[in-house]
């Protein structure tokens, strides 16, 4: 009902409204399920002080909610960051400004609690770009097609099949914690994440994991990398046509990367190997025989990034070349009126600072286009075209393209 006027309450919901804002969610995303059964679940896991519900009335219309994280950016170092899901408004209730609401106490309360940056996937690319998001990483589903090459390089060590139990969940845990501190653009997972991705909690979404997860082992024994995929039994003519899926993969080392990637392409009846949410730039093509057997199938945006905190996100990130710039960013913080940062951001071999500034811009931009860029993998001229930018000095928007790349591209492991 697009025209209809909605006067909206936003607020945290309680335990007693979980199977409410449950059943809102699910009927957003097209889903029916057990929603008391769910309630009693997420109570034990979740922060229900960042858990929003809008109301129209007494009737609840609107729902998300986020979690704390720790985003890995340029440079090695961890910011805390805003986990944004469940976003949800009933389609009765759609382009009536619940969304911005519930967006908008979001960002307070995330500021309040100290955190720099905010961070969600986008169920449709046009939704949140006018809150100052923008996609700052990109993910790729790989597919191989295991008949057509073999496997130069195996890599030492050894890999071991082992059964999904609470010991080998603490030690993957251990090496994605490890891993990701190294890994531009990756966050910090929730322990209760886990439990479900290995089937070792039963899940009330839909039907449960059932796969299989080898561990690699060191020429010392040391574990250092995992996998965790499941597989789907195919036959055709009597020939082996088996599909195998990698859904977790994660190594600390070159030897266990390759050897577990070995492991998997040489696995027996299986044909097509399937790797979605990867990096665009993997390393395993360049260990076949034939890389063209390796393809990137799908090519998507992936999470998407807002600075909550411009000044102290800018600063605290490592840059590659020296620079100095005051940039003006832009959002829509309403349907009326817009909100400005302006920031004095100087980059040299010492580091980089970053301090709020009244002095003219060299550059303004829309946020969404300075979240895209913030991680480094994505152009912020490219990023700009959307909303446009303006340069007060010829060059800035070269120059802080320039300044925010990096050579290395973001990726995020995990889906939330």
């Amino acid at each position: 009902l697009p025209f209809r006027l909605v006067s909206i309450v936003v607020r945290t919901v309680t335990p007693s409204e979980l199977p409410a804002w449950l059943d809102v969610l699910g009927t957003a995303f097209l889903s029916r399920n057990d929603t008391e059964a769910i309630a009693t679940y997420v109570q034990t896991v979740w922060d229900l002080q960042r858990a929003w519900a809008a109301f129209d009335g007494s009737a609840l219309v609107g729902t998300t909610r986020s979690w704390a994280t720790e985003l890995t950016i340029p440079g090695n170092t961890q910011l805390p960051a805003s986990a944004i899901a469940a976003v949800a408004v009933l389609a009765t209730h759609r382009r009536t400004g619940i969304l911005r609401q519930m967006m908008a106490a979001e960002h307070a309360a995330a500021r309040e609690r100290g955190e720099a940056l905010a961070l969600l996937y986008s169920a449709e690319y046009s939704i949140y770009g006018r809150f100052g998001y923008g996609p700052g990483c990109q993910m790729a589903t790989w597919t191989i097609e295991t008949r057509r090459t073999q496997v130069r390089r195996q890599g030492s060590g050894s890999v071991e099949i082992v059964r999904p139990s609470a010991a080998v969940r603490d030690t993957m845990i251990a090496i994605h914690r490890a891993a990701r501190l190294l890994q531009v653009g990756d966050i910090a997972r929730r322990d209760d994440m886990w439990d479900r991705e290995l089937g070792l909690r039963p899940t009330l979404w839909g039907d449960g994991w059932k796969g299989f997860v080898a561990l690699h082992r060191d020429d010392a024994g040391t574990v250092d990398g995992f996998v965790r995929y499941h597989t789907e039994s195919k036959w055709e003519r009597m020939q082996p046509q088996g599909i195998l899926t990698v859904d977790d993969f994660c190594t600390l080392t070159d030897d266990g990367y390759d050897h577990l990637w070995a492991f998997l392409i040489n696995t027996d009846l299986v044909r097509t190997v399937t790797a979605p949410q990867r990096l665009v730039s993997e390393r395993f093509p360049w260990l076949l025989t034939n890389a063209r057997a390796a393809s990137v199938t799908e090519l998507n945006d992936s999470m998407w990034v807002k600075l909550l905190d411009a000044p102290r996100a800018l600063a605290a990130r490592a840059y590659e070349r020296a620079g100095s710039l005051v940039i003006e960013t832009v959002e829509d913080a309403g349907t009326d009126r817009e909100s400005r940062t302006r920031v004095a951001l100087d980059v040299g071999p010492d580091g980089a600072t970053c301090v709020p500034t009244k002095r003219s811009p060299d550059l303004t931009i829309h946020a969404g286009a300075l979240g895209a860029a913030y991680l480094g993998g994505t152009s912020l001229i490219h990023a700009s075209l959307a909303e446009g930018a303006d340069e007060s000095r010829e060059g800035a928007l070269q120059e802080a393209d320039a300044l925010f790349r990096t050579g290395t591209p973001p990726w995020c492991s995990v889906f939330f």
